[in-house]
């Protein structure tokens, strides 16, 4: 009720999406779709802990490596630290 009140009282409107509309938040549903079909799909959780931990991988994956076409196919995030075990000698 706070927020509603705040956004009220400076004048601005809040617009509702319904639940399930592509068309209306689209980049919350193709996430949504995506994490279903290329993760939760595929998995049975057992525990929290494994949820847990399968999920960040797989949020790894998607923010560092997998390469995103509204981005001309670079990942978002790319990883720029690179691993001691990758790093040129230098004499």
């Amino acid at each position: 009720m706070a927020v509603r009140d705040r956004i009220a009282a400076v004048g601005a409107k809040t617009a509702y999406i319904e639940p399930g509309s592509p068309w209306e938040n689209g980049f919350c549903e193709s996430f949504n779709g995506r994490m279903r079909d290329e993760l939760l799909n595929g998995e049975v959780f057992y525990l929290l802990r494994e949820a847990q931990i399968i999920i960040e991988e797989w949020r790894k994956h998607y923010n560092i490596k997998r390469p995103h076409s509204a981005l001309g196919y670079r990942p978002p995030a790319p990883e720029t630290i690179i691993p001691m075990e990758n790093r040129p000698i230098m004499h």
